[in-house]
């Protein structure tokens, strides 16, 4: 491996860094109050003025900060999967794990009227089932890769119509605002709301990051990997069950945001310029992914605000259609 190779992902992670930091800066500069990114910088520092503080810290902030985790965690749910699966459509939100998690917030949402603590609990409950549904009807002797994504393409789609279902059946404030956070949205978010999802967030992440290597050696094949003294369907499981907790920990605050786990792992492996793992970039190129959509969704039409959902739906759309005619083309 030369030199510049082995600089090309420490100089992608400064890169993504400061981008990440640049499109915080500019989200949080915009809204009612307006500011310049420089005043937004000043108040960072501690050297802002009282009502600028209040709408910083306080409004403002819980909204980037949630923006940059939701999608790191989301960019590294996708990535496993992918790996695990070895085919770039290994997503949770094609597999429908993210379906599973709105399913189950949904259920506790409308029907057993719960509240915040209620609808996370249900969210997490819902992801978690759905893989276990996955997994196992999948199952043949271990799971290949591409039967996973059929079978969780076809459980999505059942999922999905139930949750039709579901807003249909509720009351109209209830179904109002299920549809709005189904659709993946940031907007209202607080500090009380993201603090809990967000501390689960990191501490999810950080247990995925300290297995990186078992997921980087299950890339070698389960052969070698069992060779090697493996336990590769507990290894697998273990990893599946950390991907998907990342997943219905975002869904059960912002809805079912589509797309991010799909598109940040590859193009992070084309910036880092490797074809193996890279959970560093991929997690920085999801929040950038994320804070650049929810910009977008505050901006494009001004005072309303989008679902980030709705942005990136738009964005995943178009790389989907790419990546499904490049296979087409090599076939």
């Amino acid at each position: 491996m030369s030199v510049k190779t082995k600089l090309r992902a420490p100089s992608t992670v400064l890169v993504l860094l400061a981008l990440c930091l640049l499109v915080s800066v500019f989200a949080i500069s915009g809204g009612e109050y307006q500011m310049t990114p420089w005043q937004v910088l000043k108040v960072l520092f501690g050297q802002g003025e009282g009502i600028e503080n209040m709408v910083i810290w306080q409004w403002r902030m819980p909204r980037a900060v949630a923006a940059l985790l939701f999608g790191a965690a989301l960019a590294l749910s996708g990535a496993v999967f992918q790996s695990l699966t070895r085919n770039p459509l290994g997503s949770p939100d094609i597999i429908g794990f993210s379906t599973g998690a709105y399913t189950g917030a949904l259920i506790t949402l409308t029907v057993l009227g719960g509240g915040f603590v209620a609808t996370s609990l249900g969210a997490l409950t819902g992801g978690l089932l759905t893989a276990l549904l996955v997994y196992l009807l999948a199952w043949r002797n271990g799971t290949a890769g591409f039967r996973l994504i059929l079978v969780g393409i076809g459980i999505s789609s059942v999922l999905a119509s139930f949750n039709h279902f579901l807003v249909l059946r509720a009351e109209l404030d209830v179904a109002m605002a299920a549809a709005v956070w189904g659709a993946g949205t940031l907007n209202g978010l607080t500090w009380q709301s993201v603090t809990p999802v967000g501390i689960l967030v990191v501490l999810v992440s950080a247990l995925l990051l300290a297995n990186s290597s078992q997921l980087r050696m299950l890339q070698l094949g389960d052969d070698l990997c069992r060779a090697l003294g493996m336990r590769v369907e507990r290894t697998k499981l273990l990893l599946v069950v950390l991907a998907v907790f990342l997943v219905a920990a975002v869904t059960s605050l912002a809805g079912p945001i589509a797309f991010v786990a799909l598109v940040a792992p590859q193009i992070a492996r084309r910036l880092a310029g490797s074809a193996g793992l890279q959970l560093v970039p991929t997690a920085l190129v999801g929040a950038l992914l994320l804070a650049s959509s929810d910009l977008l969704a505050q901006r494009l039409f001004a005072p309303v605000q989008l679902p980030v959902g709705v942005v990136t739906v738009c964005f995943g759309g178009l790389y989907l259609i790419y990546l499904l005619n490049r296979r087409t083309t090599k076939v």
